[in-house]
């Protein structure tokens, strides 16, 4: 059981919360009454817990010697002897295969988008992943991947502002992330990630700062725009955008004095006013456009 537990965790399920981005064109698409659109996103989301979980897998087995040199990933199922590097490519391949499978089976959208994912964070794992600033706009595109799963992949038009600020999204995290990895690993952050040795704390503040304010605008926008108020019935969604700021903020203040940043899940779970502002504006959306 030790060993399956030990398989389990390489796959990283506690992370698959991320691909709930694939949900959210059934929601803005007004898909949600479908039920072959229910079931086509559950099988999108699927594929990309499965892909997502083939990339962690060959992500440790690479990174296995310097993993276990790290406060917090020496406790991988590969960097502490419970799975063998070639164990672990093994399973990415088998989970690789059955996430094409399944999106094969809902479409070749779908198939052709999970793998794009899977050649995009392949070519992450193997080099990209060092080149600063490149580093977190190939962990946005991956995001990105997600919302066209749930929109063109199966078959519901996508939102160009739903994208952009899903994006943006994606991007402020993504630099947050790199932001709190400085701040916690202090001098070591080199050894640990490499590209952090590229990267400076105030280039860092700069770029938060500039996607978290685009991130808004954009969302504004959306909120405002006659397109949005068309295909919603209602041209109030702006009353969702105090939320959007809510969260925005108590993120920046947790990433700045609370020691935050790190996994978006695990914030959520610490901080109950910044789980308060997502709740408050996912049912305030649901409201207006249900």
């Amino acid at each position: 059981m030790s060993r399956l537990r030990a398989f389990v965790h390489l796959l990283r399920p506690h992370q698959w919360v991320k691909n709930a981005f694939v949900l959210v064109g059934l929601v803005f698409g007004h898909a949600y009454r479908d039920p072959a659109m229910i079931a086509a996103a559950c099988a999108a989301t699927g594929a990309f817990c499965l892909a997502s979980g083939a990339v962690y897998a060959f992500n440790d087995a690479r990174d296995a010697a310097q993993d276990r040199d790290h406060p917090e990933k020496r406790h991988r199922p590969v960097a502490r002897g419970a799975v063998a590097p070639a164990e672990a490519g093994v399973l990415s391949a088998f989970a690789a295969a059955i996430a094409l499978a399944l999106a094969v089976w809902t479409g070749w959208k779908l198939a052709a988008i999970i793998a794009a994912y899977l050649v995009l964070s392949a070519s992450y794992t193997l080099g990209l992943k060092r080149v600063p600033v490149l580093d977190v706009v190939v962990i946005a595109a991956g995001f990105m991947l997600r919302l066209l799963a749930g929109t063109v992949g199966i078959g519901i038009e996508p939102s160009n502002w739903l994208l952009a600020c899903g994006f943006l999204l994606t991007l402020f995290l993504g630099f947050a992330k790199r932001r709190a990895e400085i701040g916690r690993l202090a001098e070591d952050a080199a050894q640990h990630r490499p590209v952090l040795g590229e990267y400076t704390a105030g280039f860092l503040d700069k770029a938060i700062a500039v996607c978290a304010a685009a991130m808004v605008a954009a969302y504004g926008a959306y909120t405002l725009a006659p397109d949005t108020a068309l295909l919603h019935g209602t041209g109030r969604l702006i009353l969702t955008l105090p939320w959007v700021l809510l969260g925005t903020l108590r993120y920046l203040y947790r990433l700045r004095f609370r020691g935050g940043g790190g996994d978006p899940a695990e914030e959520l779970l610490r901080d109950p006013l910044l789980a308060a502002s997502v709740a408050g504006w996912g049912a305030t959306v649901l409201w207006l456009i249900g």
